[in-house]
């Protein structure tokens, strides 16, 4: 064989080798561009022209920034000639991952590209030319930003987020998990949800939530844990089994939020809705009593409160007619005041007089109460034959009897001192009051006379008096209610900060 026929054969195989890899990168799903070291473009494969939206001749007329425009990532700073991708890469540096937005002329928006180059060498080692490799990275960086969005929600959700493996070993736990448990990311890693168990729970509790998940079904529920600290917290936790393609269990991702608040504040207003219940009925309906006529209204500042009236049968026939107060209102109030109800019920069930039962009651609460506490109460006993009515009163705000014109002719004043504060506390009973047809009593709180406008200004008695006056004629209860009306309408329906209460009696007019 000659030599001549030996170059020949070498220059037919490099010449079908050039097909071959011609070929095979014309059918590339990536695009690529190949220059010269004069930057003439040299080769621009299909998937190229279809990236860019523009042909090869088009390309090698205007050069490879012939697209409607290169930009940087922000989309608004254009990119420079120098810093195309292929204009380095024929300078002799390689480019990597570069992403590049370019609007084009046939796709509307514009296209996320990203880039790969490399300089182009001949035998010498002298840079001939580049070359980059490219593609459509647009779906791919909107699955990226999604993914970042995602990432970003579990990141700064305040619920608790954890993932583990199919074993239950912790892989990843959220910022938030951190803030609520007390457990750092490094602690628990590695480690698995138990050390998150209050022993609240038995073992037959867990056993079920572990075989839920493991069969691909959601676990949703209440679960108590426990935080660093040795805290118990309640939370609303959903575990959900995450599969891959094929559809095999692959991993656990459990969100808990703590309800440890809302739980204590639901807690709370069923009790305080109980203690409501309960107190209702500390405010019975008036008795019907022959010659007279008896309304009351009661309104607490909050769910439950420390004023009550009691109308109490006597054996002789007569009525004990009760109006307390205990300092404050609330909770705590209105258990003082069913403390300070059932002693009155107890002493007024011996032949004792009003004082007396004072005295007895404000021995008992002496023990009771804080330092400081007290309870005002006005006692009256009304004699439905003799139509009198006597009164003590320990502390609490005046009481008045009316003529029938509605002006004032008695002030019912204190007899003494409120309930719980001093030992040896002494009352006094005043005499007997004859009771005239159409003349009434009205028994207040200080929650009606300490009424107060958003400027300071107290209500006091004389408005209240004068809101009877003027509606004598109307029934008991009506005047009353009436009552409550007039000191929230004084202080402009501000937020109601002290118990109303009101207790009338009316003595009948002659058919």
């Amino acid at each position: 064989m000659t030599i001549a026929a030996t170059a020949n054969e070498r220059y037919e195989a490099l010449v079908q080798q050039s097909d071959a890899l011609q070929t095979v990168i014309e059918r590339l799903d990536c695009g690529v561009m190949v220059a010269d070291a004069e930057g003439q473009l040299i080769f621009f494969n299909p998937a190229a022209e279809t990236i860019l939206g523009i042909g090869f001749a088009e390309t090698v007329r205007h050069g490879p920034s012939s697209v409607a425009g290169w930009y940087f990532p922000d989309q608004i700073s254009l990119l420079p000639h120098d810093q195309l991708p292929l204009i380095r890469a024929m300078r002799g540096e390689t480019v990597v991952d570069e992403l590049v937005f370019i609007r084009t002329f046939q796709q509307e928006g514009g296209v996320w590209v990203r880039f790969n180059g490399w300089p182009l060498k001949d035998a010498e080692g002298e840079i001939s030319g580049g070359v980059v490799m490219f593609h459509n990275f647009t779906e791919g960086r909107q699955a990226l930003q999604t993914l970042v969005l995602l990432s970003q929600v579990v990141e700064q959700t305040a619920d608790s987020v954890v993932l583990t493996d199919m074993n239950g070993i912790i892989e990843y736990v959220n910022p938030a998990f951190e803030t609520t448990t007390g457990h750092c990311k490094a602690q628990v890693l590695g480690e698995t949800p138990r050390i998150l168990k209050s022993g609240l729970h038995d073992a037959e509790f867990y056993r079920q939530m572990w075989a839920q998940v493991t069969q691909g079904l959601s676990f949703k529920g209440m679960v108590i844990n426990r935080k660093k600290n040795g805290e118990r917290y309640w939370t609303q936790q959903t575990i959900t089994p995450l599969l891959d393609e094929s559809g095999h269990l692959t991993h656990f991702v459990s969100v808990s939020q703590d309800i440890t608040d809302l739980r204590k504040q639901q807690e709370h207003s069923f009790q305080l809705q109980l203690a409501r219940d309960v107190q209702q009925r500390f405010y019975p309906a008036p008795p019907s009593i022959s010659g007279f006529e008896i309304g009351a209204s009661a309104h607490p500042a909050d769910e439950t409160g420390g004023d009550c009236f009691d109308f109490i049968s006597l054996a002789n026939g007569s009525w004990i007619i009760a109006v307390g107060d205990v300092k404050g209102h609330g909770f705590s109030s209105a258990l003082v005041m069913a403390l300070t109800r059932a002693y009155l019920r107890c002493f007024t069930a011996l032949p004792i007089d009003l004082d007396e039962i004072l005295v007895r009651m404000n021995q008992m609460l002496l023990a009771d109460l804080e330092p400081g506490h007290f309870v005002t109460l006005s006692l009256a006993r009304l004699d439905p034959f003799q139509k009198t009515i006597s009164y003590a009163s320990a502390g609490h705000v005046p009481a008045f009897l009316l003529h029938d014109s509605g002006d004032v002719k008695h002030t019912l004043d204190s007899t003494g001192p409120p309930l719980g504060l001093f030992p040896g506390s002494q009352f006094s009973v005043l005499p007997s009051i004859a009771l005239s047809p159409g003349e009434m009593v009205v028994f207040l709180t200080d929650g009606i006379t300490e009424s107060t406008t958003p400027k300071g200004m107290q209500i006091g008695t004389q408005p209240v008096l004068h809101y009877v006056r003027s509606h004598r004629n109307n029934s008991a209860a009506a005047i009353a209610e009436g009552i409550f009306h007039t000191a929230r309408e004084f202080a402009e329906w501000d937020p109601q900060d002290d118990d109303i209460t009101s207790v009338i009696i009316k003595a009948k007019q002659a058919p």
